[in-house]
């Protein structure tokens, strides 16, 4: 039966601590990155946003100028009407026949009143709507010339970072490999409850290097021996003394 092989809490620390340095070499592109994945992808959303927006619009803008040619036609029907009407005004036989004609052209020169007012209405809110639609073209261009500029500037940073990216999330997939499991969890859940990402930390000017509150004396020497693994009693950050971070490369 093949034997599990027993690490020292030496050689523990020396690898939670390499695959500290690998994953702070991670962290250190992802601040060279900064904010930009995040402001392309909010641009991206936004430009979409507002192509469906001027979609919309120009489908606004089609169904008002139907309904105007509808008013048109409507009114060319109607003039129609009334000069037939003024014609047989003509040959009408008693007043009771000209009253009705009569009442038949006034309606129709309403009909035309009518559809003139619903043309002048249309006609303006086409005008505001043409101008949102050219606020709204306008912002887009804007706003793809600064997606444009940002896109250059990551592409610019992952074509120069990504080789070495590639290889050190190799390098920490390995290094998590070689993590005792119980230390590897503590590990990620403390990296996760910090921005900087530090879970483990040396000993800077007697205070942790975390959270730089003081470590007394003696926990300092018992840190220096190696025989256990020591937290911050303030953050919870594992320590290590500097000697071991100095000879510990990756």
């Amino acid at each position: 039966m093949a034997t599990v092989k027993e690490y020292s809490v030496e050689e523990k620390l020396v690898s939670v601590l390499k695959l500290q340095k690998i994953d702070s070499k991670l962290d250190e592109i992802q601040i060279l990155k900064g904010e930009l994945p995040i402001e392309v992808k909010d641009l991206e959303d936004e430009i979409e946003g507002l192509n469906h927006r001027l979609s919309h619009i120009e489908e606004e803008i089609n169904g008002i100028q139907d309904f105007i040619t509808s008013k048109k036609n409507l009114m060319k029907d109607a003039d129609a009407l009334i000069k037939k009407y003024e014609k047989q005004q003509n040959n009408v036989k008693n007043s009771r026949e000209f009253e009705a004609i009569s009442k038949e052209i006034e309606m129709q020169s309403l009909e035309i009143k009518l559809a003139e007012k619903h043309i002048k209405d249309a006609s303006e809110e086409i005008k505001d709507k043409s101008r949102i639609l050219e606020s709204a073209k306008k912002s887009i261009g804007e706003k793809e010339s600064n997606l444009k500029h940002k896109k250059g500037e990551l592409e610019k940073i992952i074509a120069e970072t990504d080789k070495e990216e590639k290889q050190f999330y190799k390098q920490s997939e390995d290094a998590r490999e070689k993590v005792d499991p119980r230390l590897l969890s503590a590990y990620e859940k403390i990296r996760k409850n910090y921005r900087n990402g530090l879970a483990v930390v040396t000993i800077v000017r007697d205070s942790c290097g975390g959270c730089f509150n003081a470590i007394p004396p003696q926990r300092q020497a018992e840190i220096r021996q190696r025989k256990k693994i020591i937290v911050c009693e303030h953050c919870g950050r594992i320590l290590v003394d500097n000697d071991l971070d100095a000879s510990t490369e990756i």
